[in-house]
């Protein structure tokens, strides 16, 4: 598995010795060499690409070539290693080291020292397959006419295509439902919206991942409050950042320095993001949210055309035309590669005074909304410019779990319903998950636990246990165990809402929280024993639950 580092480009040639930097501006053996006997492409940890060829005479490298992609550094390493090469017999060739290299360039920068590596790396790999080639056809070298336009034989490109897309469909499998969220053009809160669509969805219950492929401005990072965090590698891949259940992967998290510019070309950020799906651990989700750069450039369509068949995309815009006429590619784009439009969200529509809470339009109102109607693709909703938005952003914090009784957050949950309605279109064939309906009349309670049993102290428990039950027969039907979301104030009742709980059997509850769960119709039961979720549910059926003192009364 390969780790990923940022790009160590350069323009100067600061930590260079006389040796290296005329190597960098005048590389040795710089191309394609044609016809060959031997090749190897590597990508390397930082990003960047080498190949090299070599043609073979007597078991010596008679004539070698190659090229790179990568940063100066990169193209001096090639160079020299290409110069030390030409000559060797192919076996001491093959153990040229990145140490050799180095020294032979008498000086790079610190950092750079991995291309030195890289060059090693690769001219071992061109070596290795052109002894795999002797000891496959002893009597015949593949002549260039039988190899792929890369150089490596069409089967084996072909097998390491189906390799890759295997392992990509393997490691998304799991994933139930992948959603884009796009934009026409920069500025407009994009990964703000992303951030709390997929917090929301979150606290509704839901597994969910929260993947940056914003290349050249990942923002996830901030926003979270996750900039000092380091990707860490796993058994099986790199494990992506927590955070209250939340699954997040950034290429932020990886850049030494956070003012680092990141200059990579299509093919560079293509292969990061296919790391970013088929090298980390993301486990079953129910909803992997992407959030992509604005545009409709390298990074969404690297994202559509890898995943295949993606679930949808929200659309973020700004009411005023320059914004919302650029909505319209964006539709487009999802129309050419057949993506579902979920719809569009207008975001800072009007301002929210802190102080009496008036919404006072200040860019053109409207525009995202007339758009959706041209382009007959769903609006979503508009988000007002509100303070409390601004202040949760700089804290690192997602609005709609802290601040979530405001009405923009209630906004924000309305936002979401169609991409929850993607879960709730397929739950019976996925998890036989019943909901409660007035139809069948299946009733949902919720039983916070500890230790497999009644937690008696509501605010203390690590899970709830949702029990589906037909009070017509008295039986149930379901159960299902959900990680309770973090301990917020004012959060627990539209979470447990958001699960279609109407009754709550708890030890103890505090009043405020009592309160909160009535504005949201749920029945509340105080004072049950410790027991474990079947034999409360069957008491409160039978007619014979005992209600005692509230365990948890402040």
């Amino acid at each position: 598995m390969k780790v990923i580092e940022k790009l160590m480009g350069t323009n100067d040639f600061e930590g260079f010795s006389t040796q290296a930097r005329d190597h960098a501006q005048n590389p040795r053996h710089y191309g394609k060499l044609d016809p060959f006997d031997a090749h190897a492409r590597i990508t390397g940890p930082c990003g960047d690409t080498m190949e090299f060829w070599l043609a073979v005479r007597e078991e010596k490298v008679d004539r070698i070539a190659f090229i790179t992609d990568g940063c100066l550094s990169s193209r001096a390493c090639g160079s020299m290693a290409a110069c030390l090469a030409e000559g060797l017999p192919v076996e001491e060739a093959a153990d040229l080291s990145q140490e050799d290299i180095l020294e032979a360039l008498g000086g790079i920068p610190e950092e750079a020292k991995h291309c030195a590596l890289l060059a090693a790396n690769t001219l071992k790999a061109a070596c290795e397959d052109y002894r795999q080639h002797q000891k496959n056809n002893p009597e015949k070298i593949p002549s260039p006419g039988s190899l792929h336009a890369t150089g490596a034989p069409r089967e084996k490109q072909e097998n390491l295509e189906l390799e890759n897309r295997r392992q990509l469909q393997a490691r998304l499998a799991p994933i139930r439902h992948k959603i884009l969220v796009l934009s026409g053009k920069g500025g407009v809160g994009k990964s703000t919206v992303a951030v709390n669509l997929a917090a929301a969805l979150r606290f509704s219950g839901k597994r969910v991942g929260l993947l940056d492929v914003d290349i050249h401005g990942p923002s996830i990072p901030t926003l979270l409050g996750l900039e000092r965090e380091m990707i860490q590698a796993g058994e099986e891949g790199l494990l992506p950042i927590e955070k209250d259940g939340l699954k997040v992967m950034s290429l932020g998290f990886l850049l030494r320095n956070p003012d680092d510019a990141v200059i990579w070309r299509g093919p560079i950020k293509m292969g990061v993001i296919n790391q970013f799906l088929k090298d980390v651990e993301w486990g079953g989700l129910d909803y992997l949210i992407i959030d992509c750069p604005p545009g409709t450039g390298d990074e969404p369509l690297s994202v559509c055309q890898l995943i295949g068949t993606l679930d949808g995309a929200v659309v973020v815009t700004t009411p005023q035309k320059v914004a919302a006429v650029d909505v319209r590619k964006s539709i487009t784009f999802c129309r050419q590669l057949k993506v579902p439009v979920l719809g569009v969200v207008e975001n800072m529509s009007g301002f929210v005074c802190p102080q009496c809470g008036t919404l006072t339009p200040i860019l053109r109102a409207g525009g995202g909304q007339r758009i959706a109607e041209d382009m007959q693709v769903p609006f979503l909703g508009s988000i007002p410019m509100d303070p409390q938005i601004a202040e949760a952003c700089d804290n690192g914090q997602a609005f709609i779990q802290h601040f979530s009784d405001s009405p923009t957050a209630k906004i924000l949950r309305e936002v979401i319903q169609p991409v929850l309605a993607l879960d709730a279109r397929d739950d019976i064939s996925h998890t036989h998950k019943l909901t409660s309906t007035k139809e069948d009349n299946i009733m949902r309670i919720a039983i916070p636990l500890v230790d497999e049993k009644l937690a008696l102290h509501f605010g203390h428990c690590d899970r709830f246990a949702l029990v589906d039950v037909d009070p017509k027969e008295k039986k149930i039907v379901n159960r299902e165990d959900v990680e309770a979301p973090p301990h917020q104030p004012g959060l627990l009742p539209q979470w447990l809402a958001d699960q279609q709980v109407n009754l709550i059997i708890a030890g103890g509850m505090g009043q405020r929280a009592l309160g909160l769960f009535q504005q949201k119709g749920i029945q509340v039961v105080i004072g049950s024993h410790a027991d474990t979720p079947e034999q409360l549910v069957a008491d409160y059926l039978a007619g014979t639950l005992r209600e005692g003192e509230n365990l948890c009364d402040h």
